[in-house]
């Protein structure tokens, strides 16, 4: 019934920008956390951004001062900002939202199809 839809991805040249979307649509009573994950092939999975409602970002140190993570509220919807990019961000990024789809329901996480990014050198 929830579900996440990711755009935005693609290919770029090292020190290009993308931005990343996710749009949480359903049965949602209130989202806490929104990120992003990404992974690289023969790579494990690693938590890139996240945002809690009304708190601040944190980040993985390789992107800091390069990716910008920020949320609508209204539209339940996540971003990636990302300059500078540089070829060992290629891989697929995965956004997931920690949701309560209902009063007297406990949060669970729900994530996106991923969005492919390929940086070029």
């Amino acid at each position: 019934q929830v579900q996440l839809v990711e755009s935005g991805g693609g290919l770029v040249q090292a020190g290009g920008s993308l931005r990343l979307s996710c749009a949480a649509s359903g049965s949602i009573y209130s989202i806490n956390a929104m990120g992003w994950y990404r992974q690289a092939p023969g790579k494990q999975r690693e938590l890139v951004a996240a945002l809690t409602s009304g708190g601040s970002p944190n980040y993985i140190d390789s992107v800091k001062g390069r990716f910008t993570i920020s949320r609508d509220n209204a539209k339940n919807t996540v971003y990636l900002q990302m300059n500078s990019l540089k070829p060992e961000d290629t891989a697929v990024y995965y956004c997931y939202a920690d949701i309560r789809r209902a009063l007297f329901t406990g949060r669970r996480d729900y994530w996106g199809q991923g969005t492919q990014v390929s940086v070029s050198s």
